[in-house]
């Protein structure tokens, strides 16, 4: 706790006094905060850059693919069918019939105010055979769907309201669907145990009177070429064709004998935004960097010149060359300048999606090819600085990040040591205080001492 002497006997300002004097004291300390600061400044910025580089890294790795960045649209004469694209994909049009769609196996029992055991005991047998029993907790028939929902026998089983019987008490039927479509999906239930089941004495639900198979588990089925020779069947336990053709999938909602036109077909539009997109990350990374490197000179006397965060910074430095040099220089002899992908004499990145889209309509593959080369030394550039264990710009950080704990460390030697001082100090202005106190007090002693002796007279002779 700090003393407050303010006036006590000296009438001196002695926090002030103090203040002073440990605001000399801490010149060292405010220097190496300063410091500090500006090295969590470019910590802050080089871990932006480091995460835009990362992101690069990602989107070039796609782009660098032969159809990274390519682009479809997609077309079906009838609403029922619906395409979509994915890696892999390329222009087409077919014809397909689709002869059934995928159905979930559901069957119905018999309408019942209650299960006719308890505890009702009921097997699930799947389509390949494999068998679950299941035991409810009561003769109802929400408690008997309960059991079955919670067996993981891949069954959906719900009690639904069938009416009352003659004593007017509720009835049920129980409703049980298979979980997944298609043919895989089919099941039989049974009343009674496993047991029961393999020695042929359990009925089957589906069997009895007033119960009913709803819909048989089926596989969706569509024909290519139907009519021809080539005629292809292919079906798919869920209404998704997944890869019907090559990065196509194509999925179904109705059956239907007339053949159904689908196509897929490349957007160049979509394609050169896409392309431009990928240039603009690069461009704006450039751009960040040419801006923090940027030294503001002083204009005259008196005022100070300004470096930028990444100013001197030979890994930054040594990162936009390499970047640049990725993007602009000759792919297998072809200048990237060929599809719109050019640098001015001031080394801003531009890219003309006019050029390109006439390159890419003129040779979608050749400006493939190109762009894929541009990516695939943009992706490498990028991992060697942007890689999280041994990473050139991670490498950086990670030092100057040890060059601000050390200087917090320092910082916190420095504020013990200037706490130690200002408490010296104060004790000493405190002693100052009393020491003075004391020698008023001897001075008001000894000046009373004199003035209450015998006055002295001095006369002349008679």
């Amino acid at each position: 706790m700090s003393l407050s002497l303010d006036g006590l006997v000296s009438g001196l300002k002695t926090t002030e006094v103090i203040k002073a004097l440990m605001d000399v004291h801490a010149i060292p300390r405010s220097l190496l905060k300063a410091k500090m600061d500006d090295k969590n400044g470019i910590v802050s910025q080089l871990q932006t850059l480091n995460t835009s580089i990362q992101n690069l890294a990602t989107a070039a790795e796609k782009a660098a693919s032969r159809d990274g960045l390519a682009r479809f649209t997609t077309s079906s004469s009838s609403p029922t069918v619906t395409v979509a694209t994915r890696t892999g994909a390329a222009p087409l049009s077919a014809d397909i019939v689709v002869d059934r769609v995928a159905k979930n196996h559901t069957i119905v029992s018999t309408a019942s105010a209650g299960w006719p055991v308890d505890p009702p005991v009921l097997t699930l047998e799947n389509a390949k055979g494999e068998r679950v029993q299941v035991t409810a907790d009561s003769a109802s028939m929400q408690d008997v769907a309960q059991a079955i929902n919670d067996s993981g026998a891949g069954i959906i089983a719900t009690a639904v309201p069938a009416g009352v019987d003659a004593d007017g008490k509720a009835m049920h039927r129980l409703q049980l669907r298979a979980a997944d479509p298609g043919q895989q999906g089919q099941f039989r239930a049974y009343r009674g145990d496993i047991a029961a089941v393999e020695a042929g004495t359990a009925a089957d639900i589906a069997a009895e009177p007033g119960a009913a198979v709803i819909a048989v588990g089926t596989d969706a089925q569509v024909r290519l070429w139907a009519g021809t020779s080539a005629e292809q069947v292919i079906t798919s336990s869920s209404n998704t064709f997944t890869d019907l053709f090559d990065g196509v999938d194509v999925t179904v909602t109705t059956a239907s004998a007339d053949p159904v036109t689908i196509g897929v077909s490349v957007d160049s539009e979509a394609r050169t935004k896409a392309s431009g997109e990928f240039i603009a990350l690069i461009k704006d990374i450039l751009t960040r960097i040419d801006n923090g490197s940027k030294a503001t000179v002083a204009a005259g006397q008196g005022q100070k010149t300004t470096l930028g965060v990444f100013t001197g910074d030979s890994t930054v430095r040594g990162l936009r060359t390499a970047l640049a040099d990725a993007v602009q220089h000759p792919v297998d002899g072809v200048s990237p300048s060929s599809i719109g992908i050019s640098t001015d004499m001031y080394g801003v990145l531009s890219f003309d999606e006019e050029k390109f889209a006439e390159a890419l309509a003129k040779d979608p593959d050749a400006v493939a090819g190109l762009f894929s080369g541009i990516a695939s030394r943009v992706q490498d550039t990028a991992k060697v600085y942007s890689d999280k264990y041994d990473g050139l710009l991670t490498s950086r950080i990670t030092g100057q990040e040890s060059e601000v704990k050390s200087l917090g460390e320092q910082m916190e030697r420095w504020d013990v040591r200037l706490a130690q001082r200002k408490a010296s100090l104060e004790r000493t202005y405190a002693r100052l205080e009393v020491m003075l106190s004391q020698m008023q007090s001897q001075s008001s002693y000894l000046a009373s001492q004199i003035a209450s002796l015998p006055g002295s007279s001095s006369g002349s002779g008679k």
